[in-house]
């Protein structure tokens, strides 16, 4: 009996809890007078640099950074259709990545608290030795789920012996009439929690998914 043809796709999915929180925040005013309306963004802004420097000096922060002040102008319509007063607006955008999730969970029901403060969102993340080391194993894992399905197939066939021939990521072992068609992600880990506006801003991040899927041939026996 010449052998047979087995073709498979192996997957596997890791959920791992987040490493890192990486805070977004906006530091806004607005104001009749250009100067007024910086000095208020400054001021806004110092308490938040001390903290996050303090933050950091103790390990809690891993890296933050802050912009430099933005400042436009416009003049509103009111309700009548008359142009009002120039009005001045000022922000300044600052992003902190804190290696200690409860850390940053504290700061930030505490800073979206504060007038002028506006917290637009964490994202949680991996470390980059947790995220290479998660892929390896997801990667691994998928390939022996496609594994144990030829071995599957092969021995409802009757056969015993399978012996791998082709391994590749989703996509790649596709007709040669598919070749320009897209080729899906191996691996994937996102999570985002926005954290909102409520008094108790408790952070509860969900898992980060790494998952990885191949595609296999093997001959059979």
């Amino acid at each position: 009996m010449s052998d047979i043809m087995v073709s498979v796709r192996g997957e596997h999915e890791l959920r791992v809890t987040p490493e890192r929180a990486v805070v977004r925040l906006t530091v806004t005013a607005d104001g009749p007078q250009r100067g007024a309306v910086v000095e208020r963004i400054a001021a806004l802004a110092e308490p938040l640099r001390d903290e996050l420097a303090a933050h950091q000096a103790s390990g809690a922060v891993a890296e933050w950074s802050s912009e430099r002040i933005s400042v436009w102008a416009d003049r509103p319509w009111n309700a009548d259709g008359a142009r009002l007063a120039l009005v001045h607006h000022g922000t300044i955008g600052i992003t902190a990545e804190f290696a200690d999730t409860t850390a940053a969970s504290d700061w930030v029901g505490s800073v979206g608290l504060r007038d002028g403060v506006r917290v637009d969102g964490v994202d949680w993340r991996l470390t980059p030795e947790t995220r290479a080391a998660r892929e390896r194993e997801a990667a691994t894992a998928a390939v022996g789920v496609a594994v144990a399905r030829a071995t599957a197939y092969a021995s409802a066939l009757g056969l015993s012996t399978v012996t791998p021939l082709e391994v590749a990521d989703l996509g790649l072992l596709g007709h040669p009439d598919q070749v320009g068609a897209p080729m899906p992600k191996m691996m994937r880990a996102a999570a985002f929690a926005d954290a909102g506006s409520a008094p108790d801003l408790g952070l509860r991040p969900a898992d980060i998914v790494v998952s990885a899927a191949v595609e296999a041939r093997f001959s059979a026996r």
